[in-house]
């Protein structure tokens, strides 16, 4: 399921995997500690004043996380992966400076180059020389789940790694296997042989609420068993890459080296996998993302059982119900998923869903924000009838669908791509609903569902509605794809947007 999202993507959607401290085998890497002056500051007595308890009148006070830190911290891993990168052949020169210590040359196609790259470390030189295969090491966390040696982490941790081991924190390590991965919701399963293990207790978000304290233990930086503690910023939140998990939001500080790890509540019980962050920088900036439990246990179900994980598809694309659409569908909120684009023969159109139609409930379940929708499929199986209660023409209906598989790929979605990459313009239109028309005032036009390419450079966003190109009325696909080929290089685009129709220069280069 593809979800159309208007959410700027100016922040940085960072994997925290290790390789931000991951070390190239041939040239190593530092940790870079305290300074001098901090560590004497520290060391000072009078350092502590600063620890000290705040005063009984205070309104607020942090419940003690040290117990749960006890009591879980051992069952906390700090895994280690080694892959490989195509390290290009340099002069002398630069072949001196790694014998010193700099920074190798990674190749995109490298398997853990993302590790790397989603956190901005150099990547010069790409130049055409011949290449050679060197080792790459990262870092992550872990938890341990069964006695008999079950772990749970991030399936970024391990994506591409030749060799995973696992260390204690009694100091034993473990080469561990790797049961099986899930990248749609970013959940590994690992296995060490080993008995008698200490495991953590696994709870419930349904009892977390906004505002609930949460605990994150793990290796930020290579740093064992490091605790942090925030509150749950929101819950089901859905992010700009067409994820199917509704993540936990935290301000539990982040960093490289703590994925994988868990998060647990004030009762000491994890409830999901710290994943993701924002970021500018790469680093943390007091908005983390953690995988809710529920997600991670079924994942885990079904890799221990079957080795592999099946997700439901519903093949259709959505996007977000404003107050414009809110008021033009005749709804009272502003809420649900609606309907841009349907697959041709996929689930949803057997089903009857059409474009245009806004989904409020799924199973009895409230769609609040578009990104419900996809992450309640997504976590579906295939072959599972569902009941959707859609909004279309002012009224309710409701719609039952057998949901197919995520790992079929939609004849419709590669239809789609290939129609916008004959679209000069970059967009992605359908056509406009009955009421849509009488907002608009025009039995002409299309809705713009995306933009991108010489479209979105111009300033046209999802939302508008394309009337005409050149003067020609866009009344249909066919309409704009031949105003197109009779179209030089550039294409007068008539907008309707917020009430106001205005001209829009696009550039078609």
């Amino acid at each position: 399921m593809n979800q159309l999202l208007s959410t700027p993507r100016r922040l940085v959607l960072a994997l925290m995997a290790a390789g931000a401290i991951g070390a190239l085998g041939a040239t190593g890497a530092s940790l870079v500690g305290a300074s001098r002056h901090e560590q004497v500051q520290a060391a000072q007595p009078g350092a502590a004043s600063a620890l000290a308890p705040a005063p009984a009148s205070a309104s607020v006070v942090a419940p003690s996380f040290a117990d749960i830190t006890a009591q879980n911290g051992p069952a906390v891993v700090n895994i280690s992966v080694v892959g490989s990168a195509r390290a290009m052949e340099q002069d002398q020169g630069d072949a001196a400076t790694q014998r010193q210590g700099g920074e190798g040359l990674l190749d995109p196609d490298a398997q853990l180059f993302e590790f790397f790259r989603h956190f901005g470390i150099p990547v010069p030189g790409m130049g055409e020389q011949p290449r050679r295969d060197m080792p790459v090491r990262g870092q992550g966390s872990g938890f341990i789940v069964s006695r008999d040696g079950l772990i749970l982490t991030n399936a970024h941790v391990v994506q591409g790694a030749r060799q995973v081991t696992v260390k204690l924190t009694d100091r034993r390590e473990f080469r561990a296997k790797v049961l099986g991965t899930d990248p749609k919701t970013d959940v590994a399963v690992l296995r060490i042989e080993a008995k008698d293990l200490p495991v953590v207790k696994l709870g419930h978000t349904s009892d977390l609420r906004v505002g609930d304290w949460v605990l994150a233990i793990g290796s930020p930086f290579g740093f064992e068993n490091s605790a942090t503690v925030g509150v749950v910023s929101a819950k089901g939140r859905s992010l700009p890459d067409d994820s199917m998990v509704p993540f936990l939001q935290t301000d539990v500080a982040i960093n490289p080296g703590n994925s994988g790890g868990p998060l647990f509540n004030a009762r000491g019980e994890v409830v999901g996998i710290n994943s993701q962050i924002y970021s500018r920088s790469g680093g943390f900036q007091g908005v983390a993302f953690a995988i809710p439990i529920e997600v991670v246990s079924k994942v885990q179900q079904q890799i221990v059982s079957t080795g592999q994980v099946r997700h439901a598809r519903l093949g259709v694309s959505v996007q977000e119900v404003n107050q414009a659409f809110a008021d033009s569908f005749k709804l009272d909120r502003p809420e649900g998923a609606l309907v841009a684009s349907v697959d041709k023969n996929g689930p949803a159109a057997k089903a009857g869903l059409e474009p245009g139609d806004v989904v409020r409930k799924v199973d009895g379940q409230p769609i609040i924000g578009s990104g419900d929708l996809p992450a309640f499929v997504g976590q579906a199986q295939p072959g599972q009838k569902v009941e959707f209660e859609v909004w279309r023409n002012g009224q309710a209906r409701r719609i039952t669908a057998e949901l197919g598989d995520a790992s079929d790929k939609p004849a419709k979605m590669a239809q789609n791509a290939a129609e916008q990459d004959k679209n000069r313009l970059g967009l992605m239109l359908r056509p406009l609903q009955p009421q849509e028309k009488q907002q608009v005032g025009t039995e002409a036009g299309l809705l713009v569902a995306d933009a991108s390419g010489p479209a979105a450079e111009a300033g046209i966003e999802p939302g508008d509605v394309l009337l005409s190109i050149n003067g020609v009325a866009a009344a249909r696909a066919a309409d704009v794809h031949a105003a197109l080929g009779k179209a030089g290089k550039t294409a007068a685009l008539l907008i309707w947007r917020d009430g106001n129709r205005i001209f829009v220069p696009v550039q078609l280069g």
